[in-house]
């Protein structure tokens, strides 16, 4: 049996491996940590598609003469995936009625579906409410929209946050006073905006990490591996969120002022000069 990924062969033994299945966790062990995963399998010149991966997995190797694996990165599968599912939303939305459920499932049991299932929980969450009618469908797009930017255009989404972290940085000064007076919507607004853009700061620098691993590594923040940097700062995140659930108003107000304030700005300050 002649094994290709990417079309190019490989010199690959098979020794133990008795089914497809076997042989594709091997590889999939051997690409953990690169960022690499598979993404399409060819049987002997017949594609595999998502409904009969299953049963692909569980044939034996014998009687087959080629295996075609396609290995891609995870950006470029997440960009794939988000692609196909606006495809869907779009569809879904100009629908009729009686087609709507159909695209639905349709959608369910794509390939699509499944890795942002696994890998982008919250997408897949919020589409499926879309596609049910439990949410809006041009706000959902809005969100697709932004995520496939993210990783198309990342050094873009990072300038495009100055404004909001100047302001939210001030707002997170300012949150003591605002619990002191008793300005609840105000303060419930600044925990929200800070979460969300937390949020996506981070899944910029997973992205970072992917074009820029070298970079990443050799960024110091506060005389700390940037590495350790983000791991403090996560952690200060869930004390500062846990005490809004508890309304423990003292840790709260300190936390924002003087931990997370000023590290908010010295994170987005370092993405800001690893991208130019």
């Amino acid at each position: 049996m002649q094994i290709f990924i990417n079309e190019e062969p490989v010199d690959i033994v098979i020794e133990e491996e008795k089914t497809i299945g076997d042989v594709l966790a091997g590889i999939d062990a051997w690409l953990t940590g690169s960022e690499n995963q598979i993404s399409g399998l060819r049987i002997n010149d017949e594609s595999i598609c998502l409904s009969t991966m299953t049963e692909a997995f569980e044939r034996t190797l014998e009687h087959i003469d080629s295996l075609n694996i396609t290995v891609s990165t995870w950006d470029s599968i997440a960009v794939e995936a988000l692609l196909n599912s606006q495809e869907a939303l779009s569809g879904y939305t100009a629908s009729s009625f009686d087609d709507k459920a159909q695209i639905k499932n349709v959608w369910e049991e794509s390939a699509a579906a499944s890795f942002l299932s696994e890998h982008i929980p919250d997408i897949f969450v919020l589409l499926t409410k879309t596609l049910s009618s439990e949410a809006n469908p041009v706000e959902m797009a809005q969100v697709i929209d932004e995520r496939i930017r993210e990783f198309t255009d990342t050094s873009s989404e990072i300038r495009k946050l100055g404004k909001l972290i100047s302001s939210l940085t001030k707002q997170l000064e300012e949150l003591p006073l605002d619990i002191q007076t008793a300005q609840d919507r105000k303060v419930a607004e600044t925990v929200s905006i800070f979460s969300l853009t937390v949020d996506k700061l981070l899944r910029l620098i997973r992205i970072l990490k992917m074009q820029n691993i070298n970079i990443m590594e050799n960024v110091l923040i506060d005389n700390q591996s940037f590495s350790l940097f983000i791991e403090n700062f996560t952690a200060l995140l869930g004390e500062f969120l846990a005490a809004y659930e508890g309304k423990d108003v003292v840790s709260l107000g300190d936390l924002a002022e003087y931990e997370l304030a000023p590290r908010l700005l010295k994170l987005y300050t370092a993405m800001g000069n690893i991208i130019l």
